[in-house]
């Protein structure tokens, strides 16, 4: 019985969310509007609400919730990669309220980046799914954070996306997407090896990994139809157009494929164009993937 609370008492920082992690990235969303757009028109109400949550004694409070025996796993590591990606945005944001808000939040990074190198080095198989769970996904956005923060955990993702990845070929990407899926599993894995391969490397190993999809990619896949924007589960694949469309992004200003990213541009604009459905299952979440798919199409 005293673990029942309230999300709003056992999670005084994120809360207010369907999960804690959409609060995580709904904060990483704000924050990233913020530093782009300093001259934001909500922004004094934006900096009063993360001053609000992310102080010392909240995050003192969720440290102790993700420290408790019964918790250790708990947002493993869809949440923990947020988290991180939140703390890389407050470092690379140019205000004074900033630096406040990334020192409150550092113990609890700190202890989320342990906490990914202890499970990294217990973790023998690669976890290929197309939802949260997914590692390569979890590992890409650590590594965003640690290649410039943590030598250590960016060492050992290294490590292990090799044991799990350099020998995968063939992807079966015309499987995808499964029914829920709001990641790729072949493309998340192409994007983490695209981080941690030279690209001399990664254009070798995407040949066998994805034959003859830098040539023929819309034969591989066509954009994910969202039939009920009310159903959580069904509301995914909008997800799933914005982080494919990232990737593509990614791999084809990589590769210098106007195709790849053509492909992408699809995928972004069905769900982009549909995002404000006023349908909640997708509202609390969707804004922070277009955001980030936005930065890929940028490159920034």
């Amino acid at each position: 019985d005293s673990y029942l609370a309230p999300p709003r008492v056992l999670h005084p920082a994120f809360y207010g969310c369907f999960d804690w992690h959409s609060s995580v990235h709904g904060h990483w969303t704000l924050v990233t509007i913020l530093s782009r757009f300093p001259n934001f028109e909500h922004r004094d109400a934006i900096i009063a609400k993360l001053q609000k949550n992310i102080t010392k004694e909240n995050i003192e409070k969720e440290i102790a919730y993700f420290d408790d025996e019964f918790n250790k796993t708990y947002e493993r590591t869809y949440g923990w990669a947020w988290l991180l990606k939140l703390d890389e945005a407050l470092r690379e944001w140019d205000a004074p309220e900033a630096k406040d808000l990334q020192e409150n939040l550092s113990p609890l990074v700190k202890l989320i980046a342990v906490k990914f190198d202890v499970f990294l080095d217990k973790l023998v198989y690669p976890i290929r799914i197309g939802e949260h769970s997914n590692i390569a996904f979890g590992m890409s956005f650590a590594y965003d954070w640690a290649k410039k923060y943590d030598k250590v955990l960016a060492a050992k993702i290294e490590q292990k996306a090799s044991e799990y990845y350099i020998n995968d070929c063939d992807c079966p990407l015309t499987w995808e997407p499964g029914g829920f899926d709001f990641l790729s599993p072949c493309l998340q894995e192409a994007s983490l090896m695209q981080k941690v391969l030279s690209q001399k490397e990664f254009k070798k190993w995407l040949k066998t990994f994805l034959p003859k999809f830098e040539k023929n990619s819309d034969e591989f896949m066509e954009v994910a139809v969202v039939t009920d924007r009310s159903d959580g589960k069904l509301a995914h694949l909008d997800g799933l157009n914005f982080s494919r469309a990232w990737c593509l992004f990614e791999m084809g200003q990589a590769l210098n494929n106007q195709k790849l990213i053509d492909l992408g541009e699809q995928h972004f604009n069905y769900s982009y164009d549909k995002m404000d459905s006023g349908e909640y299952a997708g509202a609390h979440w969707l804004a922070s993937f277009a955001v980030y798919a936005l930065q890929k199409k940028i490159n920034d």
